[in-house]
């Protein structure tokens, strides 16, 4: 009996190898899909695709290479410090313009992330961050006059600031770090007065200096001749005729002795003092 060997079909052999490349596709892609790379800076929120969404409570997936189910997604946030420099014109308490550039440091709260995912989302910066920023900056420049902004009370006004925008800002699941004015631009005339003001306040000092300077200097002068007239008033009471007549005794004494020629009259000078004639 002779067997009969049907020729391989072609067809099916395309058809394994289609199965195989869609197995291969589908194994990629569900690889791709389980597996999630959370890089350095950044934090990731599970979306439970067949469950609620982002659960508020839920850790979030710190950096490293993370499992999740393949039907699920993430939603990556950055949590490092960031920054925003808005520029603004606010009105100060006489209704001048005065124009701000600020810097703002800022991060979001790590622990509250799907907290701020439901109530922000990504773009939190300009929903939140940048309102807040604009909002609480009028409302303090509001309480100061221009030249007190831009000199006497500036580290005061950045403080209150601070401490305003950090409190609204926690309130809404992002941390402050800092808080910068970097320029504050007054109206040109404005500018110039303050300008010439503290000029006139400086040339005042300087003259209220020289004059200070002056007197310490009258009295120095005053105490120095009130000195020597003391002294010389003592050295006049001390001095008597009995006082001269010794001096001038010893005077003698001391001459007589020594080698040079001369000539001793007793009692031949003023006051009955020695007379001493030299030699030559």
């Amino acid at each position: 009996m002779s067997s009969y060997n049907q020729p391989n079909n072609p067809l099916s052999n395309f058809k394994g190898l289609y199965v195989l490349i869609a197995i291969a596709i589908l194994s990629i892609f569900l690889f791709s899909k389980t597996f999630v790379k959370i890089d350095a800076g950044y934090a990731g929120l599970v979306f439970h695709t067949f469950g609620n969404g982002i659960e508020e409570d839920e850790p979030p997936l710190t950096q490293g290479l993370k499992f999740i189910a393949p039907w699920n997604d993430v939603v990556h946030y950055e949590i490092r410090r960031q920054e925003v420099n808005p520029q603004m014109t606010v009105l100060s308490s006489n209704l001048l313009d005065i124009k701000l550039d600020v810097s703002v440091f800022y991060r979001p709260s790590e622990s509250d992330l799907g907290s701020l995912e439901l109530k922000w989302g990504k773009d939190y910066p300009k929903k939140t961050v940048e309102p807040s920023i604009r909002s609480i900056t009028r409302e303090i420049i509001a309480k100061y006059l221009p030249e007190e902004i831009n000199t006497t009370k500036r580290d005061l006004i950045e403080g209150e600031i601070e401490d305003k925008l950090r409190q609204k800002l926690e309130e809404n699941y992002v941390y402050l770090e800092d808080f910068l004015i970097r320029n504050i631009e007054l109206p040109e005339n404005l500018r110039e007065s303050i300008e010439k003001k503290l000029q006139q306040e400086q040339e005042s000092l300087e003259y209220e200096f020289r004059i200070q300077k002056a007197e310490k200097e009258a009295d120095r002068k005053r105490i120095e001749a009130q000195g020597i007239q003391d002294f010389q008033n003592i050295v006049a009471k001390s001095i008597t005729p009995q006082l001269l007549k010794w001096k001038g005794i010893e005077a003698t004494e001391v001459l007589s002795q020594s080698d040079n020629a001369k000539v001793v009259v007793i009692g031949s000078g003023s006051d009955g003092l020695p007379l001493i004639l030299g030699g030559q």
